[in-house]
C-alpha cells in the first residue's frame, strides 16, 4: 500500500471496528497548532470549543467515524512532569472526548518493560498501521507518513498500543499538575 493510495482520511473511512492512536513524544511543532499553542502559551486558554474552526473538522471527522460503530481510542506516553506542549495538549482533550474518542494517559516510568514502536502511529482494525513521521523539532518530517499491512507489524503495533492501554489512566483522572501517582 502506498501512502497516495491511502492516506489518513482513506483509512479512517474504511475502518470498521477500530481506529487506535498511541503517542509517545512530549512536545510537537506540527504547523496547524502553532497559532493555537501560542495564544495557550500566553493566555492559559485553550479553544475547546467543538464548533471552533480550529475544532470542527476534527470533531465532525470523528462524530462520523464513530456513529459507524468504530471505536476510536487514543493512548498517549508522556514523561513527568509533563511538558508544556503536554499541558496544552491535555487542555484540549475535551474536545477528542466530546468527539467520541477516548484518551488515556501513560506515564512513561510506567511503560519501560513494553515493546513500542520506533514512531506514533494509527491502527486501523488491527491490520493496517499508519506510522508518524515527525522531526527534531515535531514538525512532519517528508514524508510525514508510512502504512504498512504486514501481518507482524501490525500484531507488534496492535499488542503495544493495548498494553500502554491496559495501564493508562483514564483522562479525567490524569492530572497534568500531579500526574497519576
Amino acid at each position: 500500500m502506498s501512502q497516495s493510495e491511502h492516506g489518513f482520511h482513506d483509512l479512517l473511512a474504511r475502518a470498521e471496528v477500530s481506529a487506535v492512536h498511541l503517542e509517545m513524544r512530549d512536545s510537537y511543532g506540527v504547523g496547524d497548532e502553532v497559532e493555537d499553542f501560542e495564544i495557550w502559551r500566553r493566555t492559559g486558554k485553550r479553544d475547546v470549543n467543538p464548533e471552533s474552526a480550529y475544532w470542527a473538522p476534527w470533531v465532525d471527522l470523528i462524530r462520523g467515524t464513530v456513529s459507524r460503530g468504530v471505536v476510536v481510542r487514543r493512548a498517549r506516553i508522556v514523561s513527568e512532569p509533563v511538558t508544556e506542549y503536554i499541558q496544552y495538549e491535555h487542555a484540549g482533550t475535551v474536545v477528542n472526548i466530546h468527539a467520541g474518542e477516548q484518551v488515556r494517559w501513560l506515564p512513561r516510568r510506567q511503560a519501560s518493560d513494553i515493546a513500542l514502536p520506533g514512531n506514533d502511529c494509527w491502527i486501523f482494525d488491527g491490520k493496517i498501521v499508519l506510522f508518524n513521521h515527525f522531526t527534531g523539532n515535531g514538525d512532519w518530517s517528508e514524508p510525514g507518513w508510512e502504512v504498512r499491512s504486514e501481518a507482524g507489524v501490525a500484531t507488534f503495533v496492535s499488542a503495544a498500543f493495548e498494553s500502554v492501554w491496559e495501564r493508562g489512566v483514564p483522562h479525567d483522572e490524569y492530572s497534568v499538575g500531579t500526574g497519576s501517582n
